[in-house]
């Protein structure tokens, strides 16, 4: 059992985020196990495989025999949306004193490799061929897929922030995860070979979504950037299908239309009436005409994003959608 004390006043500072640094681990998590829901990766999981000894150093970090990722690895984001030089960058200003102990960690009690070895005797120089390595497989592993990663998690953020404004942050806290239980004082995720308890220490909870998390919820504590969940977003299992992209059902195109439910269907996530009309392949005078329509009947309503203007599915459009 792992436990993180969570009152009801820590809800004022729980926010979402997504994580290059989360997927690159939770990927290798996919890569070296078949845990719940790692079936979905199999596609994924047989191209990047033999591509695995053009990263050494960072195989043998990921892969050593504990099944440990180094705490440094995992920073928690300080802002929404952190690109991966972003995090590289935190990476970059780790403690050399601390890489060593958490790289060695992942092998104690085994001979570690040359690959391990040279952060005791050049700790500087092998951190930077970890960074460097670090940002080749991201490019070549998780970039192809990365706008939708990010559109998905749009869209999981968006209706979590709904379920939270509609029936209430325990709500939307223990729907995260099977394994989630929050009582009020704290959260509690029923993992019975897995034990721990920490509390916030004063620090934001910051939610996770990564798509390959598969079927797991991982904590993350920091004494430097907070504390975070990770955690599989809802429908995850769409990204890994041949088509990831869900069209209307039947019944939601013959009530409004094909188009018109296509539009409600992509609105899981915040667009612009130039992204709709990208997205469907439509004019933009169309595109506006069904989105008017839409926000008029209480399916999707606007949002500023700064200087521009999105719509996103209501709590009735999610609900109209997802029966």
């Amino acid at each position: 059992m792992i436990e993180v004390e969570f009152g009801p006043a820590d809800v004022a500072g729980l926010r979402f985020a997504h994580s290059p640094m989360a997927e690159i681990v939770a990927g290798a998590f996919v890569l070296r196990d078949r845990g719940p829901g790692a079936w979905m990766h199999d596609s994924w999981r047989r191209r990047v495989t033999p591509l695995l000894p053009r990263w050494p150093v960072l195989s043998a970090v990921l892969f050593g025999p504990h099944h440990y990722a180094p705490d440094f690895l995992n920073p928690v984001p300080r802002g929404s949306r952190p690109t991966l030089d972003d995090e590289l960058r935190l990476l970059a200003a780790t403690p050399l004193d601390t890489v060593v102990e958490q790289v060695t960690a992942g092998w104690a009690g085994h001979e570690p490799p040359p690959e391990i070895q040279g952060f005791v005797r050049f700790p500087r120089t092998q951190t930077t061929v970890l960074i460097e390595e670090l940002r080749d497989y991201f490019e070549t592993a998780i970039a192809p897929l990365w706008p939708l990663l990010r559109t998905h998690v749009a869209s999981e953020v968006a209706a979590r922030s709904r379920a939270a404004a509609e029936r209430g942050p325990r709500t939307m806290l223990t729907s995260l995860h099977p394994r989630l239980v929050w009582d009020g004082a704290a959260i509690r995720i029923g993992y019975p070979d897995k034990h721990g308890k920490w509390s916030l220490e004063g620090h934001d909870l910051t939610l996770l979504p990564t798509a390959f998390a598969a079927g797991n919820i991982f904590s993350i504590a920091s004494a430097a950037d907070g504390r975070a969940l990770l955690y599989a977003p809802a429908g995850h299992g769409n990204l890994w299908a041949s088509d990831p992209r869900p069209g209307p059902s039947p019944a939601l195109a013959a009530l409004l239309g094909p188009t018109r439910a296509a539009v409600l269907t992509l609105l899981a996530a915040p667009h612009s009436t130039g992204e709709v009309a990208h997205h469907l392949a439509i004019a933009p005078a169309t595109a506006s005409h069904h989105l008017t329509t839409l926000r008029d009947s209480g399916l999707v309503a606007p949002v500023r994003d700064g200087r521009r203007l999105l719509y996103q599915r209501t709590g009735l459009g999610d609900s109209l959608t997802l029966s």
